[in-house]
């Protein structure tokens, strides 16, 4: 490499070897910067980016860098730049809303094309009927008198006003009722559209005079059209594609971040080297400045001494300029190398995204065929219990007999419980009633019993008192 030409370019996602050149300040890679995981959500296609060193100050220029942020994104499209995995509308509420905003985009087609019809409203009679003319002048008639109206609240003269009083002939001091001229312009519109509904022919012949439009009408009908495409791409997109885009920027965005470290890294490297050859080449300049001066001093020296002195100055300098441009040329092998192993893992990572995405495909394709295998079991179970409730019918009404018949069993039931329950009560009262007597028989034998022994003891006491009382009487 000449000295003043590029370095050359390269795309850097890994640091270089340890091992740099001896004059290059000795400064450990940071591997960890950048670690590139494979992602299912990655493109298909990729391609290296040039991105190129800054231009240093010293005697090796480079070429500006270039911010390849821009690049690696279009590069590096994910599954939804390249179109939403669903292609047609599935759900009725997303057809419903799709509908209503085509006939948004249709009514504001004909919404367009009514200055042009006020305009040449004679020539288009033809075409529209009476009742279309008629509506569009009573939409002309409120237009002017609307203008009228603004015109006259804007206005501070009394020469203005005069003047939009005469342009205005059928406004009646429209002054103070803006609201209902714009609430019946509003009606107006409306009505004009529901006529265009019930004559679609005319409808379509009207939308011919898109052409013929402001520029100002076509770019909202441009926005319009460029809204539906977006909300129906919206519509189309799955959580799983939305989710899988949002991951894709975040990956994107933390990998451009490594990698302009990397590159700020790279490049305080080769600034590092360049200042190393600038100081050496500097050293080797006050060397020869020396010498220089030393042979100014030692004139009487011989010529063949100096001229061998200059010579092994000039040799030494050319050495150092080698061992630069030894330097630029390892860094540039350096740099290449990195290049290549960057699109070694991209092609690893596009080889993992293809295998992620069958795989995908092949679970999609397992769980419609389970959900169509759940479709048919629940379409039979449906029959089973089609033909279940048939029976419980039939075992309900013959329930509901046995139920009668147990309701009537009950109530002899209680009938026959009661009777003897009555009978049982009759029984304990006569029971009772046998217990109080034979207590009583019990008790009034006692006493008689009783008696009996205390007549006895009484008659006893008084045989012993007798017997007692004979003696003294001798």
């Amino acid at each position: 490499m000449e000295k003043g030409t590029s370095c050359g370019t390269s795309e850097c996602v890994q640091g270089p070897p340890s091992s740099l050149t001896r004059e290059v300040k000795k400064t450990r890679f940071p591997e960890h910067i950048y670690r590139p995981k494979s992602s299912p959500s990655k493109s298909e296609t990729s391609s290296p980016v040039e991105v190129t060193g800054p231009e240093p100050t010293s005697h090796l220029p480079y070429v500006p860098v270039i911010s390849y942020r821009a690049k690696r994104l279009n590069q590096r499209l994910p599954m939804k730049a390249q179109g939403p995995g669903r292609t047609r509308l599935v759900t009725v509420e997303t057809k419903k809303i799709m509908s209503v905003l085509d006939e948004a985009i249709l009514r504001a087609e004909l919404v367009t094309t009514f200055p042009y019809l006020m305009q040449h409203l004679e020539a288009a009679s033809m075409v529209l009927g009476p009742e279309l003319t008629g509506a569009l002048k009573e939409h002309l008639r409120l237009s002017n008198i609307l203008t009228a109206t603004r015109s006259r609240l804007d206005g501070t003269g009394p020469l203005h006003k005069d003047t939009h009083k005469r342009k205005t002939g059928a406004a009646k001091d429209p002054t103070g009722h803006l609201p209902l001229v714009t609430y019946g312009l509003q009606g107006s519109v409306r009505n004009i559209l529901r006529l265009f509904d019930t004559n679609s022919e005319t409808g379509q012949i009207i939308r011919s005079f898109a052409r013929r439009k402001r520029l100002s009408a076509n770019l909202f009908l441009k926005s319009l059209v460029e809204f539906r495409m977006f909300f129906l791409e919206r519509l189309l997109t799955t959580p799983l594609e939305d989710k899988e885009w949002k991951e894709l920027k975040e990956e994107l965005s933390e990998q451009d971040k490594k990698n302009k470290e990397l590159i700020a890294w790279l490049e305080e490297e080769v600034t590092a080297a360049v200042l190393d050859r600038d100081e050496e080449l500097s050293r080797k300049d006050v060397i020869i400045k020396e010498l220089k001066s030393q042979l100014h001093n030692l004139a009487n020296c011989a010529d063949s001494q100096i001229q061998r002195t200059r010579a092994e100055a000039e040799e030494q300098q050319k050495e150092a300029q080698q061992g630069a441009h030894a330097k630029c040329l390892k860094l540039q092998q350096e740099l290449n190398q990195l290049r290549a192993q960057f699109n070694a893992l991209i092609a690893e990572n596009q080889d993992a995204e293809k295998a992620i995405r069958k795989k995908k495909f092949k679970v999609e394709m397992e769980i419609e065929n389970w959900v169509q295998k759940y479709d048919v079991e629940m379409v039979e179970k449906q029959k089973e219990i089609e033909e279940i409730d048939v029976v419980y019918s039939v075992v309900k009404e013959h329930l509901a007999d046995l139920r009668e018949k147990l309701r009537l069993l009950d109530q002899e039931h209680a009938q026959i419980k009661e009777e003897r329950k009555m009978k049982l009560e009759q029984k304990e009262k006569s029971d009772q009633e046998m217990a109080v007597l034979v207590r009583a028989a019990t008790i009034i034998q006692a006493f008689w019993k009783g008696y009996q022994v205390r007549s006895i003891l009484r008659t006893r006491r008084k045989k012993k008192k007798g017997k007692g009382k004979k003696p003294t009487k001798k």
